[in-house]
């Protein structure tokens, strides 16, 4: 029982990688386009006064604090599927530990992310890859805690 979740855990790893590489590629270009138009203020004038740093050019009011979090997300979702590859090739208490606490973090951070998914769909306007980031999010939350349960049975398993 335990080898079959071995290789659940395995396909789970291979699956919240590509999707957290493509929240990534998703959430670089919402940055890129931010930076690229947002608002852009001349010398000699000043702010106005509702002015956030964290207005996107799309989306809404949500969509700067999902698209940076999601990035964090990411970023931290990518390094415990690094940790979590080495897990699979050790497979054994000590590389559980490592691999369990940094899967712990990446999913407390992408649920975080999809509850500013979550008000960004709320608020109703948003483009395709925003929506499309959002869907990744909320997918990755029940896959990342999936393959948290996965390699814990396994470990339990074993000690049986």
């Amino acid at each position: 029982m335990a080898g079959g979740l071995r290789s659940v855990a395995g396909l789970l790893l291979l699956l919240n990688f590509c999707m957290y590489a493509i929240v990534l590629g998703i959430g670089s270009w919402a940055m890129n386009r931010a930076i690229d138009h947002g608002f852009i203020i001349g010398p000699g004038l000043n702010l106005p006064a509702h002015f956030s740093p964290i207005s996107f050019p799309m989306g809404n009011a949500a969509t700067g604090f999902f698209v940076i979090f999601a990035m964090i997300a990411g970023v931290v979702g990518i390094a415990a599927a690094i940790s979590g590859l080495n897990h699979l090739r050790r497979w054994d208490g000590g590389s559980l530990s490592a691999a369990a606490t940094a899967a712990t973090i990446s999913w407390t951070l992408t649920c975080l992310a999809m509850g500013f998914g979550c008000k960004e769909i709320e608020l109703n306007t948003r483009n395709a890859r925003l929506k499309t980031m959002e869907a990744f999010m909320i997918i990755l939350s029940a896959t990342q805690l999936l393959y948290i349960a996965a390699i814990h049975g396994a470990a339990s398993m074993s000690r049986i």
